[in-house]
């Protein structure tokens, strides 16, 4: 999954920069906090990791909704300059170390 994810934010950088060159439209790429998804209920232990996720993040863990809420403001003009970005939307996990309610979950 890394590697399908460094190739998408890449190809938003490149094709971001001349399609924005050419037509003056934004690409960016959202990276979400784990939602259950037909693809993702298949795999074994991904509810162990939601859990660990809504313990990680200091808001929590965001819903695919609230995700899909977060992408229509992407297309307000408010966000005009926001190009060839790979924006978070999980609550911040991608940048939180280890919190306080893991290490009480690990070692009780």
């Amino acid at each position: 999954m890394s590697d399908a994810k460094a190739l998408l934010e890449s190809i938003a950088r490149n094709f971001g920069y001349y399609y924005g060159v050419k037509k003056k439209v934004r690409v960016n790429t959202v990276s979400q906090s784990p939602v259950k998804t037909t693809a993702g209920s298949g795999v074994k232990g991904f509810e162990g990791f939601q859990d660990y996720a809504e313990k990680m993040s200091p808001l929590g863990n965001a819903t695919g909704e609230a995700c899909a809420d977060y992408c229509i403001t992407l297309f307000s003009d408010l966000t005009r300059y926001v190009t060839m970005q790979n924006l978070f939307h999980d609550g911040g996990f991608s940048f939180t170390g280890v919190s306080p309610k893991v290490i009480e979950h690990v070692y009780g």
